[in-house]
């Protein structure tokens, strides 16, 4: 990649907290896979989004990633030839390397979601994503996502504590298969960062950075010394040392602070955004803010609905009481 291609580079992400240039753990392998391959890229946060699966997303020029299409940005960035931190890994590392990296993507990122949004009091998740929201839309927004990470994760009323101990059980032995491969090499694979150091780094900075003191996860994690250390000198190296990353400053007009995301290559077949860049219109702008109060109504009658269905159960249970104590004579 040339220079021009590299300074063109704009990743779209959600804020940083907790230390982190970006603390969402979709967001962050992305970021590293960018400063891992030294190319030179913008940074521009989106809070505007915070429910949309889009996000993390790059750009460059008129080529546009998303994270919900062909299995991911990275994956993405490797096939279209943008970004290839893997091309020169050693043909006897890939059967290890493939197998790594399916326990990180699948028993590492539930272990992450289900400590995110399901088995905490909720503060980690509002920080990330929806403290720049009104109160009300970011309780209901967050609700919502926990539906989905149960509903993804397959839990249900009836198996809540046997799903949250599998789910513990497969992170513990990943980190324990991870830890044994790693040893005290510098890389997971080869001597230099592949995808899956990105995606692993990022979760392992996750988890030590931005989970709670109380998390089931970290104690884990801190179980095994040597990917403590793998992290930190990572760290030290990639995101202490100084970064190619430059913050990008957009305009409230720019469609990529639009209340949806911009529909970018994927959706019709092409890598080419076909709309031009415009201001929204005084309508468009009014519906947006009636669609968060309709959203706003809905919530409140739901809530209503709940206290009085609460009350007539509480009376029912006093009638019961009633009749039970009634004496009929002949």
């Amino acid at each position: 990649m040339d220079e021009q291609k590299e300074k063109a580079l704009v990743l779209v992400a959600r804020k940083a907290c907790f230390g982190l240039p970006t603390a969402c753990p979709s967001c962050l392998p992305v970021y590293l896979c960018l400063r891992f391959a030294n190319v030179s890229f913008g940074m521009h946060i989106d809070t505007t989004n915070p429910d949309s699966d889009a996000i993390p997303y790059v750009e460059y020029d008129e080529y546009v990633a998303f994270s919900n299409e062909k299995g991911g940005v990275i994956e993405t960035l490797k096939d279209d030839g943008i970004v290839d931190l893997d091309s020169k890994l050693p043909s006897n590392c890939i059967p290890d390397w493939l197998s790594m990296k399916a326990m990180v993507s699948s028993w590492l990122a539930d272990a992450t979601m289900y400590e995110l949004w399901v088995n905490s009091d909720g503060n980690v998740a509002n920080q990330i994503y929806f403290s720049d929201l009104s109160w009300l839309i970011g309780k209901v927004l967050h609700w919502k996502q926990t539906r989905t990470v149960k509903h993804m994760l397959g839990i249900t009323n009836t198996n809540t504590e046997e799903r949250e101990a599998q789910i513990y059980r497969n992170a513990s032995l990943a980190y324990e298969a991870l830890s044994m491969k790693l040893g005290e090499k510098r890389f997971l694979c080869d001597d230099r960062p592949t995808s899956l150091d990105a995606l692993f780094l990022g979760h392992l900075l996750f988890v030590l950075q931005a989970s709670n003191e109380t998390s089931l996860l970290r104690t884990k994690l801190m179980m095994h010394d040597n990917l403590v250390r793998y992290t930190e000198n990572l760290k030290t190296e990639f995101l202490e040392a100084g970064s190619s990353s430059t913050f990008v400053p957009r305009s409230p007009s720019d469609p990529s602070t639009s209340s949806t995301p911009r529909k970018g290559p994927f959706s019709q077949g092409s890598k080419r955004k076909t709309k031009p860049k415009r201001e929204k219109t005084e309508e468009e702008k009014t519906f947006r803010r009636r669609a968060k109060y309709f959203l706003a109504t809905q919530l409140v009658a739901v809530l209503v609905f709940l206290s009085l269905m609460g009350g007539s159960d509480d009376a029912e249970v006093e009638l019961e009481d009633d009749e039970d104590g009634l004496v009929y004579e002949d």
